[in-house]
């Protein structure tokens, strides 16, 4: 382990974990944010142009989960296991699983990428897509397709340089991409009249950019660089990347599942309905980004001092990270439903239909926001500390074991409203798995140091 290295080990588990976890927590946050208002930008943008382009994001969000689903898995599956590595401080075990996600990821996504262009159009249709719709996903989907590629291994990089402790490398390398899309957007899409494509083309050499200032800065500041000779893959890397990524997976698997389920249960009820969802689900994701950015900050954190057997120091960076995130989601959550229905406008003018249902769906969603902190950070936590199985679950529940049930039983017996209620069961139903778990699994942490 060399100074720089020493140093930071020193610094993740002595300093104290307020202080420490919202010190790693700001340049996630600034990340997350500027990637919301990416997201939010580009559905302003599209929104600009009718409401079938604006539920072809909707659509083709779908996709976009289930590369970051893959993304994350390879991801947080090594970053964890980077993480205690280096609490450890065992810097060569580190360097080698870095190298074996980073290029298992790189094949894999290229593989997705070739056989969703190949079946580009029956996978828009299982997406959910009508046939109004369809022309407009085409013409975002191809670009994203060609992306693919640089989109997940940006998400890559992202997670193990934060796993290491290096969120503001990570930050430069995300605000990068993010900015220039949000600046070649308007670019594209009006000045060259290229319309949905132009957001597409924007994204995809955004993503390109951003890659490319991620691989540079990986190696930065006692930080581990990708290194093609490194790349030797055993069973137990795969193992280790399983348990630490199993979780991220599933969360992002059943959010892609559910995108479908809704999509295709709301394009029932019309294009309205799925531009209205697409709009609201853009909104709370912007929401939520600072909330995960936080949890991104308590993440390092509690993965040095956990392999370091500092178990203390997990508990309270744990409850102080519980305590912020709750009290933000109260404060967006009241704003939100004060303001839903102008919120919803900004993306919409000119469609009365989707800014009625767009403002009712995302009242409905805030009530039960505040219950997001504790269920966010229990699930970071439980994948931290490699309880897998536990983790995996929680990490499902919201986007997927809940949520999927409800969208096909409520809209079954409610019709429309039934669709606008099943986030918020999902909600609920969600925090009250995670509260047990996190009790218990914090009280077991807690007598294995005793």
């Amino acid at each position: 382990m060399d100074s720089a290295q020493l140093q930071k080990y020193n610094k993740m588990t002595t300093e104290p974990v307020g202080r420490l976890v919202t010190e790693m927590a700001i340049p996630a946050i600034v990340s997350m944010l500027i990637s919301g208002f990416y997201n939010l930008a580009d559905t302003f943008f599209i929104g600009r142009i009718n409401t079938q382009s604006t539920a072809a994001i909707g659509i083709v969000f779908s996709y976009m989960a289930v590369i970051q689903a893959v993304s994350f898995f390879f991801g947080h599956g090594s970053g964890n296991f980077i993480s205690r590595a280096l609490g450890h401080r065992d810097t060569e075990a580190a360097e080698k699983m870095a190298s074996v996600g980073f290029f298992s990821l790189l094949a894999i996504s290229s593989s997705i990428a070739l056989f969703s262009f190949v079946f580009m159009r029956p996978l828009l249709r299982f997406f959910g897509s009508t046939e109004t719709i369809m022309p407009y996903a085409v013409s975002y989907f191809q670009y994203i397709i060609i992306g693919t590629p640089f989109i997940t291994s940006t998400f890559l990089l992202n997670n193990q340089m934060r796993f290491q402790g290096n969120a503001m490398m990570s930050m430069i390398g995300i605000a990068s991409g993010a900015v220039l899309n949000i600046v070649l957007d308007p670019i594209l899409i009006f000045a060259c009249d290229l319309g949905i494509a132009g957001a597409g083309i924007a994204t995809a050499f955004s993503q390109m950019v951003s890659f490319a200032v991620m691989l540079v800065l990986s190696g930065k500041r006692g930080g581990i660089r990708i290194k093609f000779s490194r790349f030797k893959p055993t069973w137990n890397h795969y193992v280790e990347i399983t348990s630490g990524g199993l979780p991220s997976l599933l969360r992002q698997g059943f959010m892609c599942l559910s995108a479908i389920c809704l999509n295709n249960v709301a394009s029932r009820h019309g294009d309205a309905m799925v531009a209205a969802f697409s709009v609201v689900n853009r909104i709370m994701m912007f929401a939520y980004a600072a909330m995960v950015g936080y949890g991104q900050g308590f993440q390092p954190v509690c993965g040095f001092n956990y392999g370091a057997g500092l178990f203390h120091r997990v508990k309270k960076a744990f409850t102080h990270s519980v305590v912020v995130a709750t009290v933000y989601s109260v404060i967006v959550a009241f704003l939100a439903i004060l303001f839903s229905e102008q919120i919803v406008t900004a993306f919409r003018a000119d469609d009365e239909e989707v800014i009625s249902i767009g403002a009712r769906v995302l009242r409905y969603q805030c009530i039960l926001f505040p219950l997001a902190g504790y269920v966010v950070m229990a699930n970071m936590y439980l994948q931290n500390i490699r309880r897998v199985w536990s983790a995996a679950v929680l990490s499902g529940a919201r986007q997927g074991i809940f949520l999927i049930p409800a969208i096909f039983i409520c809209n079954h017996y409610l019709g429309m409203y039934g669709v606008m209620i099943a986030q918020p069961i999902a909600d609920i139903a969600s925090f009250l798995l995670a509260l047990p778990l996190g009790i218990l699994t914090i009280r077991k942490m807690m007598r294995k140091q005793q």
